[in-house]
């Protein structure tokens, strides 16, 4: 059996309130969400002003790994215990309909509540090598492993998966029976993540063979 998000359907800060249908409560729906996503946006509020921060990010179990510079404000408040909402969103397609209102999009969309903690030492070094794995895998093999002092100037923090919610937008358009005989077109378009062709850096000083993803 597959654990459940927090309280069967996340707690009532994370409770699906618009489109109520469209909550899953699995928690293997929400890995599989964070595995296919790269780029989440986490927000702080500082001071009265709410700032949302786009950031790299991997799931390691049961928490989300983001890592930030020392000398980021925002990221020393989080290492600070201040308290923070991740969403990742994957865009999957255009839903078309017969209608301006209607018309909508298909999508995943995660949303994580909770405080960060700080990794130090051993811990933090392999949370490094998960982000790399993550974003570039095979690529930690290949690189040079950071220096003391650049671990130094990186925070790496962990955000627990213990208030969450999911949300999963699919299917064609719903349109209303009086709109189905409109002469207009209507579906789904898929959007699609791709890898372009490698560009070399100009510095590049070995004849080598560009990755494949």
């Amino acid at each position: 059996m597959v654990a459940p998000l927090t309280g069967g359907a996340g707690t009532d800060r994370t409770r699906v309130r618009r489109l109520p249908d469209l909550a899953v409560h699995d928690r293997q729906s929400l890995h599989a969400v964070l595995d296919a996503g790269r780029v989440g946006h986490l927000a702080i509020v500082d001071q009265d002003q709410p700032y949302a921060l786009p950031v790299a990010y991997a799931r390691d179990g049961e928490r989300v790994l983001v890592h930030g510079s020392t000398g980021s404000r925002l990221f020393r408040h989080l290492a600070a215990g201040a308290p923070a909402c991740l969403t990742v969103t994957l865009l999957d397609g255009l839903v078309l309909a017969r209608s301006a209102f209607e018309s909508s999009m298909n999508y995943r969309c995660a949303m994580v509540l909770g405080r960060l903690v700080t990794l130090d030492g051993a811990e933090k070094l392999t949370a490094l090598e998960r982000l790399s794995e993550h974003l570039l895998p095979g690529r930690w093999a290949q690189i040079r492993p950071p220096s003391a002092k650049e671990l130094a100037a990186t925070l790496v923090l962990a955000l627990p998966l213990d208030e969450c919610s999911l949300k999963i937008s699919a299917g064609p358009p719903d349109d209303p029976e009086d709109d189905l005989d409109l002469p207009v077109w209507a579906g789904v378009v898929p959007v699609v993540e791709a890898y372009g062709t490698p560009q070399p850096d100009p510095r590049l000083r070995h004849q080598l063979p560009a990755p494949e993803w």
